[in-house]
C-alpha cells in the first residue's frame, strides 16, 4: 500500500511510505505519476485540483489550494491554506451527523479500588498537593519523609508542585483552585494531604469552598505558617492517611465505572488513519459498556468542530458547544493571534499541513458516541459517555485538566513521540510503527499496526485489553516510571 485514500470524496490520499518523484502509485484502479517526492505521511493529489478550490480529506476541506495542483503532486503547506476564519454562526443539524446510541452485550471488568462514594480508581496513591508554589519544597520534603508508610496496597506516595495559588486574580485564582480541587476528589488519589503556606491569595478556607464535601479521614490539611516543623507536622498526617488508604484493594469493577481522557499531541499524516480512529473507537467501546470518555483541546476541534456541535445530545448541548469553541476563539482573537496559527512545525514535518487537517484527524479521538456534556475548564465530569472539556492543545496543561476532571488515564497519540507524564497514567499511542520502535521507551501501544495491514478490530481488541490491565495494574504506562511531580495550569491574566 503506497498511499491511502481515507474517504472516498478525498482529492488528496496519504503516502503510507516515501513515493519517489517518478513513482506511480495506484488509487481506486486509477495509475498516477508523483510528480514530487512525497515524504510519509504527507499528501498527493490524485486530481487536478485548480486554485481556490478546496483539498479534501476525511471528506472535508482542509482548506484552499492557493495555485493550480496537478494531479500526482505534493500537496502540502507552500500550496494550500487555510480556509478558517473569525467567529462562525452555527445551526444544529443533528440530521446530518454520524451520532450514535452506543449499547453492547459484552461485558468488561478491571481490577480496581472501590470507593465509598461507589466510583472507583485504577490505583491507590496518596497525594500532597499545595494550594502554592511557595509549599513545592517542602511538600517534596513530606513525600521523602513518608515513604516509610507505603504499603503493599498504596501505589506510591506523591508531591505535586506548581508555581500559582499567589499573587492571582479572578478566573486564574479560580483556575487554579479548580484543578486542585479536582486532584483531591480523584479516585486514584486514596488519600490526600493539602499544603499550605498560610499567607498566599489561595487561602484553605477558599480551597475547601471548591472542594465542597470531603471525607476528613481522607482528606487533611496543613497551613505551614500555625507549626513549628512543617515537615515533621505533615509526615505524622500522611502518616495516618497513609493508614486510611491502606484499607483500599483491588477487586473486580465493572468498566462502566472507568474514565478515559481523549489528547493527541505531535501529530502526523498517520494519526488520522491509525491512533486517532483507534482511540476513537476504544471511546465507543467503553461507552458502550457505561463508561465515560472526556475529549479537551479546543483550539484543534477548529474546522471540525460541526461534526461535534450536530452530535450533541440536545439543543442544550449544542449551545454550550458553541460557546466552547467561539469563547475559545474570542481568547485568540483577544491577544491579536490568528484562529489558524496551528499546526505546530513537528506537525507540518509529519504531513499536516492546516489546522483543519489537524482538527479532522483530532476529533475522531472521539469516536461516533453522542455528546453528552460540555465542561468548563476545571469541572469534574457529571454525565456518562462522551464529554467535551474546555482546555488548550497544550500537552501538559489539558492532560491536567483531564486528570482534575476525573479522567482516571489518558490515551495520547502521537505521531512524534512525548515522554510527559501527568497525575494519572498516560498511554502514548504511535501513529506509525517506525516511531514505535524507535521509542520503545515512550511508546505503550503501537496503532501503526493499522496502517502495516493489521485487521483494525484486532488492534481495537488487543488496545481495549491493554487499557483493562493498565486499569488493573497488571501493565504500568511509560510515563508512569517518570518524573509526574509537575503540574500545569492555564493561565490567562494579570499576575499581581
Amino acid at each position: 500500500m503506497a498511499v491511502y485514500q481515507i474517504h472516498d470524496k478525498d482529492n488528496v490520499a496519504v503516502a503510507v511510505d516515501t513515493v519517489d518523484k517518478g513513482a506511480v502509485v495506484v488509487v481506486n484502479g486509477r495509475s498516477i505519476t508523483a510528480r514530487d517526492v512525497i515524504p510519509a505521511g504527507h499528501k498527493i493529489a490524485i486530481q487536478d485540483i485548480p486554485q481556490g478550490e478546496h483539498v479534501i480529506k476525511y471528506g472535508f476541506p482542509i482548506g484552499t489550494a492557493k495555485q493550480d495542483i496537478p494531479c500526482g503532486a505534493w500537496v502540502h503547506t507552500h500550496n494550500v491554506k487555510s480556509g478558517l476564519g473569525d467567529l462562525l454562526h452555527y445551526t444544529y443539524e443533528p440530521d446530518k451527523a454520524e451520532r450514535k446510541e452506543l449499547h453492547s452485550d459484552k461485558y468488561y471488568s478491571f481490577d480496581g479500588y472501590v470507593r465509598p462514594d461507589g466510583t472507583a480508581g485504577i490505583r491507590n496513591e496518596v497525594w500532597i498537593i499545595p494550594t502554592v508554589g511557595c509549599v513545592n519544597a517542602i511538600a517534596r520534603a513530606i513525600e521523602t519523609a513518608s515513604q516509610q508508610y507505603k504499603t503493599p496496597h498504596i501505589d506510591g506516595i506523591y508531591a505535586y508542585s506548581h508555581p500559582h495559588g499567589c499573587s492571582q486574580l479572578g478566573d486564574d485564582q479560580l483556575h487554579t483552585q479548580k484543578i486542585l480541587s479536582g486532584l483531591v476528589h480523584s479516585p486514584n488519589a486514596g488519600a490526600v494531604l493539602v499544603l499550605s503556606l498560610g499567607c498566599e491569595n489561595n487561602q484553605v478556607s477558599l480551597m475547601k469552598e471548591v472542594i465542597g464535601d470531603y471525607d476528613p479521614d481522607r482528606v487533611k490539611f496543613l497551613v505551614c505558617q500555625e507549626v513549628k516543623d512543617e515537615i515533621t507536622a505533615g509526615t505524622a498526617l500522611v502518616k495516618e492517611l497513609c493508614a486510611y488508604a491502606d484499607r483500599f484493594y483491588r477487586q473486580p469493577c465493572d468498566a462502566s465505572l472507568l474514565t478515559i481522557g481523549l489528547k493527541c499531541g505531535g501529530s502526523d499524516g498517520f494519526s488520522g488513519i491509525t491512533a486517532n480512529p483507534l482511540a476513537g473507537e476504544i471511546s465507543n467501546r467503553l461507552i458502550a459498556a457505561g463508561g465515560t470518555s472526556i475529549l479537551t483541546e479546543v483550539p484543534e476541534m477548529f474546522g471540525a468542530e460541526t461534526l461535534l456541535m450536530n452530535r450533541a445530545r440536545d439543543a442544550s448541548v449544542f449551545d454550550k458547544t458553541v460557546a466552547l469553541i467561539n469563547h475559545f476563539k474570542e481568547y485568540f482573537l483577544k491577544y491579536g493571534e490568528k484562529i489558524n496559527e496551528n499546526p505546530s512545525p513537528g506537525n507540518k514535518a509529519g504531513g499536516i499541513t492546516t489546522l483543519e487537517d489537524k482538527s479532522l484527524g483530532c476529533v475522531q479521538k472521539g469516536g461516533t458516541a453522542i455528546v453528552e456534556d460540555v465542561l468548563s475548564y476545571g469541572d469534574r465530569v457529571v454525565k456518562k459517555g462522551l464529554n467535551l472539556l474546555q482546555a488548550p492543545g497544550n500537552d501538559l496543561v489539558a492532560s491536567n485538566a483531564l486528570a482534575a476532571a476525573g479522567a482516571h488515564l489518558v490515551l495520547f497519540t502521537t505521531g512524534r513521540g512525548t515522554p510527559f507524564a501527568c497525575p494519572v497514567p498516560t498511554v502514548k499511542i504511535a501513529s506509525n510503527s517506525r516511531l514505535a520502535g524507535f521509542k520503545d521507551n515512550w511508546i505503550d501501544f503501537n496503532a501503526g499496526a493499522i496502517a502495516d495491514g493489521e485487521n483494525k478490530e484486532k488492534t481495537a481488541d488487543r488496545f481495549f485489553q491493554y487499557i483493562l490491565d493498565v486499569a488493573s495494574g497488571k501493565i504500568h504506562a511509560k510515563s508512569e516510571g517518570l518524573d509526574k511531580h509537575e503540574l500545569a495550569i492555564f493561565k490567562n491574566g494579570v499576575t499581581l
